[in-house]
């Protein structure tokens, strides 16, 4: 459990440490995750929970990489096998999931709508 909340941390610290930069980077890196007649990315959102005490061990400052599928929704396999490839791009930045921890971010979610989301970590 702590190596999965080390992750979590160094995940989330890697985004917002240069704003600039980390833009571009997060961008640049989701763009390329899949071909855009595929699925397109939206972009991302920094959420952090304000009703959560910054000393509490919930996560309470996290980052949703946004995604959608062109078409109509995605069989269950399909869906898995996305949301394992963003959070594997994601993983394999190490200067990314550096700056995330850096930044406070204590976890990153991926959706594929406004219904859902999925948790790399």
């Amino acid at each position: 459990m702590a190596t999965s909340r080390t992750l979590s941390l160094c995940l989330a610290g890697a985004l917002l440490s240069a704003p600039v930069a980390h833009a571009e980077n997060i961008d640049v890196l989701m763009s390329q995750v899949f071909p855009r007649d595929q699925i397109a990315y939206i972009g991302y959102q920094s959420v952090e929970r304000q009703d959560i005490p910054a000393s509490s061990a919930v996560d309470r400052k996290y980052l949703i990489v946004d995604f959608r599928f062109p078409a109509s929704e995605p069989a269950t396999e399909q869906l898995q096998a996305s949301v394992h490839k963003v959070c594997m791009t994601l993983l394999k930045d190490q200067e990314l999931i550096r700056r995330l921890s850096e930044s406070g971010y204590d976890m990153v979610s991926v959706a594929f709508d406004r219904r859902s989301q999925f948790d790399c970590l």
